[in-house]
């Protein structure tokens, strides 16, 4: 909590719906959303049930389950990309493991990241990261050996150009390129038009995979994620958040042809005692299952452009599906230039951070819970509604004089 001017973060005590109570009694509208999982909200009743009646059936086997099965499949049936899944413990798990996968099946080194992507705090991928490291304002972090990092190559995020340079010097090395299709973690960064749509084609010309790091966008701007929204197939898919319904999970799939390179049945070695965990894929595949009705997605969208509208003349609002973020562009509020937009990490690191943590204070002391870092996106879920949304725009007019 310093990076907004606190010495003590919250202690959450309970989370209902669309609010999270905190141990000293306080009750806040809660944007955070555990950073992205909770599409119901806190301690949903069917997610919470089915967690329940799952651990009294026992809590860890060290053994595949048929939850798992179910599990991959609704992915399998949201992913067209997807054919195969192999289920981790975390998104960070499921981006090494994707990332060590690409290499074992290309028989290369190299990966390209674009500067403020997280993949998770692997040592290969902290080499610029965005979200805490960025908050930090540090590029990546004490303890990543030189030697981890020295295949890993890092362009600016929507820069086509830079990508293209970048491939024509290392392709031939190039395992894959990793991206999050939506940047989550320089704040809310949509990509440039186009940008998507040239990694994939300089992944087909140089043999590299195409790696969406979906851990926040998967089922979240869509039940396909952004290659749903974007019509555009990646190689690997990284999940996590929403797949686990809240509880601990990650996963990682792609065609049979890539995945068979996976231990036992090929080379690549992965694994881990508590992957695809019980409990995880039972929370999991009770929010799965309901995600396949179009109408939640059409009514997250309403919802959101709701908060959108609400706060867009105030300053800039960046928003994709069910995540925003309210970035404080230096200069004046709203931006003299009317140009407004936030492109890559360099971008959104001049945001005025200082404006930003007077804003979260204000907003704390009005009981409503925002990101605590301009490098985050607020999720919107089911169970914010119109109250929710009209006092959070009302609690930011006041603060912006509105």
């Amino acid at each position: 909590m310093k990076a907004v001017g606190l010495d003590e973060p919250l202690f959450v005590r309970r989370g209902e719906g669309a609010y999270v109570t905190t141990a000293d009694g306080g009750r806040y509208v809660d944007w955070v959303m555990s950073f992205g999982p909770l599409i119901f909200g806190h301690a949903d009743r069917e997610t919470i049930e089915a967690v329940q009646q799952t651990a009294d059936e026992g809590t860890t086997f060290g053994a595949t389950t048929e939850r798992e099965v179910e599990l991959a499949a609704e992915i399998v049936d949201a992913f067209p990309s997807i054919e195969q899944v192999r289920m981790v413990s975390s998104g960070t798990e499921a981006a090494m493991s994707a990332v060590r996968l690409a290499r074992g099946a290309t028989r290369r080194d190299r990966i390209l990241k674009f500067a403020g992507c997280y993949h998770g705090h692997a040592d290969a991928l902290l080499a610029e990261a965005g979200s805490g490291p960025a908050t930090l304002g540090v590029p990546a972090t004490a303890g990543v050996p030189a030697g981890a990092t020295a295949d890993t190559i890092v362009a600016p995020y929507n820069d086509i150009e830079a990508a293209a340079t970048a491939v024509a010097r290392y392709g031939e090395g190039l395992a894959c390129v990793i991206v999050e299709p939506v940047a989550g973690n320089m704040g809310v960064v949509p990509p440039a038009p186009g940008f998507l749509e040239a990694l994939r084609e300089l992944c087909d010309a140089s043999g590299a995979l195409l790696v969406f790091d979906e851990v926040i966008t998967g089922f979240r701007i869509a039940r396909g994620g952004a290659q749903e929204r974007f019509e555009l197939n990646a190689d690997l898919t990284v999940l996590g958040k929403i797949v686990g319904g809240g509880m601990p999970i990650g996963a990682f799939g792609g065609s049979e042809e890539i995945m068979r390179h996976l231990a036992p049945v090929g080379e690549v070695y992965q694994a881990g005692t508590l992957s695809g965990n019980p409990l995880a894929t039972a929370a999991g595949i009770a929010v799965l299952r309901r995600l396949r009705d179009p109408e939640l997605y059409e009514e997250l969208e309403r919802r959101s452009a709701r908060l959108e509208a609400g706060l867009k003349d105030m300053a800039l609002v960046q928003r994709v599906g069910a995540m925003l973020t309210l970035f404080f562009t230096k200069g004046s509020d709203p931006d003299e230039s009317g140009a407004r937009s936030v492109a890559n990490f360099s971008q959104a690191s001049e945001c005025d951070t200082a404006r930003y943590s007077e804003y979260f204070r204000h907003m704390l002391e009005r009981d409503i819970y925002v990101p605590p870092s301009q490098f985050e996106a607020m999720f919107v879920s089911l169970a914010h509604g119109d109250e929710e949304i009209a006092k959070t725009v009302e609690a930011a007019a006041e603060f912006f004089g509105a």
